[in-house]
């Protein structure tokens, strides 16, 4: 789960992360409000969860409050890459002598957490990586020994930064770094973090990402989910348990697996069309399950056929078989269907198929399913 920067700067105060100060709003007159609380000139920053806002004019100064609620009114309602900006941090503007970056993430193919800072400030870090990758300073963090004051000392002297300012740096990093764990985040990134002319160092910007399976352990960041920046289609499969990510293209797929809903979208690919989705009902889905997530592929007005493609193993097929028919019955549904069976009780499932009543095309293989998908969608 993604959070908006104002959460992440929430998150980050309370973690001895320092912020700058400031308020979030969603209207112009209370940007001026807060501006006028300030009592300094401030930054009017979209809340959308993408990157390139103050290029798409969504990162404004205000010398005065006038000019806070100036900006806010051209803001709120921006389109910045598909997200609406519906919300406005309004901070204290910062006297900035040095801008760095610095994040924590998992570092997947070492299996392990990684540390990196650079000098450049402000710059995405994947331009720095390609243009400036000695600028770039990494710490590698054994999961089981946590992380080293020394590293944290290894990283402050990597970027530079003046020898005054080592030990603050220091217990700075390690702040960020025992946030990073204790709320389970897949990243924690501030860029940039600046150092003020007063010495002082901030995160003038904060992006954290929350790793989904561990918010069983932080019910209360949970509720921090925002619906309207998720597509209605994914919110709804989550509210019913169901993994499923909205792609781009025209055949629905409902498989039972990860690693089968994979090979299933790569057979749609190569025979010629495009998934529209990622669905697993996962290995214990019940009827009701595969009739929601028929429903939810069916809500996609871009899918112009459906690939059923399920092996019964713990998921029996007739219990799918009972779920798709009950779920056709709910839905008008207006575009071809093939459905490929194998497994536990795949006989029984072909039976309550052939005997619905509605109209369904069995596939012989996998192979078989897609191109026959491929070629009604065409």
């Amino acid at each position: 789960m993604d959070l908006f920067e104002y959460q992440a700067k929430e998150l980050f105060a309370k973690h001895g992360v320092p912020t700058s100060l400031g308020r979030v709003t969603d209207t112009a007159d209370d940007a001026k409000a807060i501006a006028e609380e300030i009592g300094k000139p401030v930054m009017v920053k979209a809340q959308v969860k993408t990157g390139g806002r103050g290029k798409a004019g969504g990162v404004k100064y205000a010398a005065t409050p006038e000019d806070a609620k100036t900006h806010a009114e051209n803001i709120l309602g921006l389109d910045i890459k598909g997200h609406i900006v519906k919300k406005l941090l309004v901070a204290e503007a910062s006297d900035i002598a040095e801008e760095y970056y610095i994040s924590f993430l998992l570092d997947r193919a070492n299996r392990t957490y990684l540390a990196m800072c650079s000098v450049e400030g402000g710059m995405e870090i994947e331009e720095v990586a390609a243009r400036t990758p000695e600028k770039i300073f990494k710490e590698a963090i054994d999961a089981a020994a946590g992380f080293s004051p020394y590293q944290a000392r290894n990283l402050a002297f990597g970027i530079g930064l003046n020898p005054t300012l080592i030990r603050p740096a220091t217990s700075f990093i390690e702040n960020l770094y025992r946030m990073f764990t204790s709320l389970d985040c897949s990243l924690a990134e501030i860029n940039p973090l600046v150092v003020t002319k007063g010495g002082a160092m901030l995160a003038l910007d904060a992006k954290l990402n929350l790793d989904d399976n561990a918010m069983f352990r932080h019910h209360n960041l949970a509720a921090m989910e925002d619906p309207d920046e998720m597509d209605p289609l994914e919110h709804e499969a989550r509210k019913h348990h169901l993994n499923y990510i909205r792609l781009t293209g025209n055949v629905g797929a409902m498989v039972n697996g990860a690693g089968l809903a994979m090979a299933t979208m790569d057979l749609i690919k190569a025979a010629g069309a495009d998934p529209a989705n990622f669905l697993d009902v996962g290995g214990g889905a019940s009827a009701e399950m595969v009739a929601n997530g028929f429903r939810i592929i069916l809500g996609d007005p871009n899918v112009k056929g459906v690939l059923i493609n399920i092996f019964g193993g713990i998921l029996r097929c007739d219990v799918l078989a009972n779920g798709v028919v009950e779920a056709v019955k709910q839905v008008k549904v207006q575009v071809p269907i093939i459905v490929r069976l194998e497994g536990t009780n795949v006989e029984q499932g072909r039976e309550i198929l052939a005997n619905s009543g509605l109209t369904f095309t069995v596939a012989a293989d996998m192979l078989d399913a897609a191109k026959q998908v491929a070629a009604l969608v065409a």
